[in-house]
């Protein structure tokens, strides 16, 4: 693939490479229905294809029939990548108003997600009240209730469900204390970043990136209040973690930038051990927490902020040293999320220096997509090719595929 390739060619090259749903390895039904690897992921590439015109309905209806094709996992452990609440997105990006397409089957699938959204608040509460600190999976985007969060902004924004999730999230933005009284963020973790214990991280940590960590739950605050689904205590918690990203920003030669993470030695330091920006990322770099810092400073009509956040972000994506660290093309921490992530941010900048990054994005996204063995959305062909469709048509997916990144 050459860089005079169109984005919209790009796209076409990754719709015939994914053709064809594969069965999944012996053992391992459920990763159909996981967003991340899945069939239920890259069925959102076709979807969206269907939407624009560019492919057909039977050709998603393919992937989505191989996303269903065994028993949905309606287990406390689902989540917005994986089980039914995986499967109720991808069925919510497939329907239409002017169709009955699915509509059924995902009323059903809402009705499972409700539940499970009031057995894991329960089980928050009672981790609460044990004075247990929480872990990823209990509030982030992949597994936990910022990432079901997201589908019932989409679906139910007005029902109680979304109102404990929000509550939920504003609850864990109130400090707590450690056995040492040294106060810690509600969202500080028992474990390392990796789900683990290490010495490095004994005490746990504090998570910055937007997957993993607390800029996740304020994307979802953000976008609930710009739409006007808020709680008790709403805007509060959206200051407390702008206020908490203002106290760990670094200014450095190529603009502020944040510390993926924070252990108990930085907080007595008062500095991270983190010497310069991340790779640039959806996930933990600058491009995912800016975009939640713009979202939140919007939200709170405070430009000040929103225009640190723009000039925040426009630096990293024409920082030669910063682009070359990126390694791929997936939406996680490649090229395709980082150029998602910026067409979103570009649209809604009050400055002009987001949107005039945009071209040389695309040629590096186009240069650097390539098909290859792993046809999954969030770090393979699926998700790739759905920034290259964004690109090609530069307008807001019509499925609204991004609402599981919490970029739009």
């Amino acid at each position: 693939m050459t860089t005079t390739t169109s984005p919209a060619t790009a796209a076409d090259s990754f719709a015939r490479h994914l053709t064809t749903p594969t069965s999944p390895a012996e053992g391992q039904p459920w990763t159909a229905q996981s967003l991340a690897v899945g069939a239920a992921g890259t069925a959102l590439f076709h979807i969206e294809r269907a939407h624009t015109g560019n492919g057909t309905w039977q050709q998603a209806h393919t992937w989505i029939k191989s996303a269903v094709a065994n028993d949905i996992s309606a287990a406390d452990t689902s989540g917005l990548y994986l089980g039914v609440p995986a499967v109720a997105f991808m069925l919510s990006c497939a329907t239409t108003t002017d169709s009955g397409r699915y509509h059924d089957v995902l009323a059903t699938m809402d009705r499972h997600v409700t539940d499970l959204v009031h057995r894991r608040a329960d089980a928050a509460g009672t981790r609460v009240r044990s004075g247990r600190r929480p872990a990823f999976h209990e509030y982030d985007v992949f597994h936990g209730m910022t990432g079901i969060g997201a589908h019932l902004l989409r679906r139910a924004p007005a029902g109680n469900a979304m109102e404990r999730v929000l509550s939920y999230l504003v609850a864990l933005t109130r400090p707590t204390r450690d056995n040492d009284h040294v106060e810690l963020p509600g969202w500080w973790v028992g474990h390392d970043p990796h789900l683990t214990q290490s010495e490095q991280f004994t005490g746990g940590h504090a998570n910055l990136g937007a997957a993993h960590g607390i800029t996740g739950p304020l994307l979802l605050l953000a976008r609930a209040l710009r739409e006007g689904v808020t709680v008790d205590g709403h805007q509060d918690a959206i200051d407390t973690v702008l206020g908490w990203l203002d106290e760990w920003r670094q200014d450095g030669p190529s603009g502020p930038w944040w510390p993926e993470h924070l252990h108990l030695g930085d907080l007595h330091a008062g500095a991270p051990s983190q010497t310069g920006p991340a790779r640039p990322s959806w996930c933990y770099g600058t491009p995912g927490i800016a975009r939640a810092g713009q979202l939140a400073a919007i939200a709170r009509h405070d430009t000040v902020r929103q225009h640190m956040y723009e000039d925040a972000l426009a630096r990293c994506l024409t920082d030669p040293g910063q682009l070359l660290t990126i390694a791929d093309a997936g939406l996680c921490h490649g090229w395709a999320g980082i150029y998602q992530t910026a067409w979103r941010a570009a649209h809604d900048a009050a400055t002009p220096a987001l949107r005039a990054a945009l071209p040389h994005l695309t040629a590096a996204l186009v240069r650097h997509a390539r098909p290859g063995p792993d046809p999954g959305f969030l770090q393979g062909d699926a998700g790739t090719a759905l920034a290259l469709t964004t690109a090609a048509h530069d307008t807001a997916p019509t499925s609204g595929w991004d609402a599981c990144l919490l970029i739009d």
